[in-house]
C-alpha cells in the first residue's frame, strides 16, 4: 500500500457527530504516552498528521482523517478512515471527564457500524499491564475486530521486548482460545509500518469484494 494522501477531517465528542459511515475505518488507541501519535503518523508517512504531545492524555475527541491509498498493483485509489481515539489509564482528569471519555469511547466503539479494525497500542517496554489486559478483554466480549501493536520496540533491548511481548500473549491465553494478531513496531525507525499497511490493505480488499 502506498499513502497517496492523508488529512484531518474532523473532531467529534459524540459517534453521531462522526462522518458519514461510507467508507472503512480503522481505529487507533492505547494508553497515555504510548506514542500513538507518533505511531500514526508512521503509518501515514506524515510527520505532523496527528499532533505529538508531551502531555498524557492530551486526545479528548474522536479525530478522524481521512486516508487516499493505492495497492502495490497500481490499482484504483480507495478512500478509508484513520481515527485517533482518546486513551484509556486516563491522565490526570476529574471523575466527570473520565465518565464523559468513558461514554464516549464505548459509544463509538459499540456503535461505528463501519469500524473494521481497532488497534489496541502496548508499550513493549514494559510486562503486562492491568489496564491494557482488561481493554481487549472488553473488546472481545463486544466482539470487535482488534489487534495489538507493541511500540517503542528501539527503546529497550530486543530481548526485552520478545520477553514483554511473549508475556502479553501469554496472559491472554490463559483464558483466550484464540491469540489477536499483532504487531511489534518502532516509529522512529519505521518497524512494523509496512506490515499495518499491508494488513489494512488486504481488510480494504476483502470489504471491495462483498460490495
Amino acid at each position: 500500500m502506498e499513502i497517496k494522501s492523508a488529512k484531518y477531517v474532523i473532531s467529534s465528542a459524540l459517534v453521531t457527530q462522526c462522518p458519514k459511515p461510507d467508507r472503512p475505518e480503522y481505529a487507533f488507541i492505547g494508553r497515555s504516552n504510548v506514542g500513538k501519535s507518533s505511531l500514526i503518523n508512521m503509518v501515514t508517512g506524515q510527520k505532523s498528521l496527528a499532533k505529538t504531545s508531551s502531555t498524557p492524555g492530551k486526545t479528548q475527541l474522536i479525530n478522524h482523517f481521512e486516508i487516499e491509498s493505492s495497492t502495490a498493483e497500481r490499482g484504483p485509489k480507495e478512500k478509508w478512515f484513520l481515527v485517533d481515539l482518546p486513551g484509556y489509564g486516563y491522565a490526570k482528569r476529574s471523575q466527570t471527564e473520565r465518565k464523559r471519555w468513558e461514554e464516549m469511547l464505548n459509544g463509538y466503539l459499540r456503535k461505528r457500524e463501519n469500524l473494521v479494525q481497532v488497534f489496541v497500542l502496548i508499550d513493549s517496554r514494559h510486562s503486562p499491564q492491568k489496564n491494557d489486559i482488561e481493554f481487549v478483554s472488553q473488546l472481545d466480549t463486544w466482539q470487535i475486530h482488534f489487534s495489538l501493536v507493541f511500540t517503542k520496540s528501539d527503546k529497550e533491548k530486543p530481548a526485552v521486548v520478545e520477553r514483554n511481548v511473549t508475556a502479553f500473549l501469554d496472559k491472554l491465553s490463559e483464558t483466550w482460545q484464540f491469540l489477536p494478531r499483532h504487531f511489534v513496531t518502532s516509529a522512529e525507525k519505521n518497524i512494523g509500518r509496512d506490515e499495518i499497511r499491508r494488513f489494512i490493505e488486504e481488510c480494504n480488499k476483502q470489504i471491495a469484494t462483498k460490495k
